[in-house]
């Protein structure tokens, strides 16, 4: 797809300033709210909001609300994409305009991370309690159940491990279980509980969902519950769990449906108000997944949150036939 030169002119004429410029190069590394855009470039948000229409109405970058946040991230696919992407690989890394926006961008990070930590820190011992506020996870350990099959696994992934459930539940039909989690607290309750469980074969290991350092294709299911409404990067997150999916491998996302209780964000750290299926279903295909089914299980009580289950398989190889 091409685009015509009054096109190629206004997608130019949009990215043609500075601080829209510096917009897009933000927006490179990651989705962000309005609010935090306004941090890193200590402009006021009726300006930020400004150039962000025009990037917008060019076509370069997609808003999307998120309960009574609004984030941005860049448009995919198409021919502006393509060119976007190519000005701003011409772009000096050492420029330092972009370098002192990276830094606030990394302070950014690091205020987020530390308030995610000591979340996590503090309710560790109480996090199964926390969660059953909110679902029912005897339904949800059914449906996933029911979307992993019965096994045999060759290895088993679950990113974002917790207290490690999804491994008790799923591990006694693994030969090999992996656990990851950047909580150390979360760690050692998950170690205690596989113990307990009796699963010799399963492993805790300190890591992070967006750099797993796991071979690729190396697991034949991937398990990510609860975990992508935490997260800064959800897509980023998902084509890494893809990754390690192996030919007739299965990805199981479990995660909250859209939603407003604009309290799990202000109290429990969440920073996505749930996923919508387009949006989930075009990062799994951009992420070589494909026959996606959906499970959707409604809360008891009026005004709680539905859990969606995602699966996603990679296709198998196909055969060469002997010449």
């Amino acid at each position: 797809m091409s685009l015509t030169a009054n096109q190629a002119v206004e997608v130019l004429r949009a990215a043609g300033e500075p601080s829209r410029l510096r917009i897009l190069a933000l927006l490179a590394r990651e989705e962000l709210a309005v609010l935090e855009l306004c941090r890193v470039l200590d402009q006021s948000q009726p300006r930020v909001s400004r150039h962000l229409k025009l990037l917008a109405d060019a076509g370069l970058v997609e808003r999307f609300p998120d309960g009574a946040w609004v984030f941005y991230r860049l448009t995919h696919g198409g021919a502006a994409d393509a060119l976007i992407t190519e000005l701003l690989s011409r772009i000096d890394p050492a420029d330092p305009v972009l370098q002192r926006d990276a830094e606030r961008l990394q302070a950014v990070w690091s205020e987020r991370a530390d308030a995610a930590g000591e979340y996590f820190a503090r309710n560790a011992a109480r996090w199964d309690e926390i969660r059953s506020l909110y679902v029912s996870d005897a339904d949800v350990e059914e449906a996933i159940r029911k979307a992993a099959g019965p096994g045999p696994f060759r290895r088993l992934v679950d990113l974002g491990s917790g207290t490690g459930r999804m491994l008790t539940l799923l591990g006694p039909h693994a030969e090999a279980a992996l656990g990851l989690d950047l909580s150390q607290q979360m760690l050692n309750l998950a170690r205690n509980r596989v113990t307990e469980a009796g699963l010799a074969g399963c492993e805790l290991r300190h890591g992070d969902i967006f750099a797993t350092r796991l071979p690729d294709e190396s697991a034949d299911l991937v398990v990510v519950h609860q975990v992508l409404h935490y997260l800064a990067d959800p897509a980023a997150a998902v084509k890494e769990a893809a990754r390690i999916v192996a030919p007739g491998g299965k990805l199981i996302i479990a995660d909250f449906a859209p939603h407003r209780l604009e309290f799990l964000r202000e109290q429990h750290q969440h920073r996505r108000l749930g996923f919508a299926e387009p949006e989930m279903a075009r990062w799994l295909a951009e992420a070589g997944l494909g026959a996606l089914t959906v499970a959707a299980l409604p809360p008891a009580d009026k005004g709680g949150l539905t859990v969606k289950i995602w699966t996603a398989e990679r296709g198998r190889a196909r055969q060469r036939s002997a010449a």
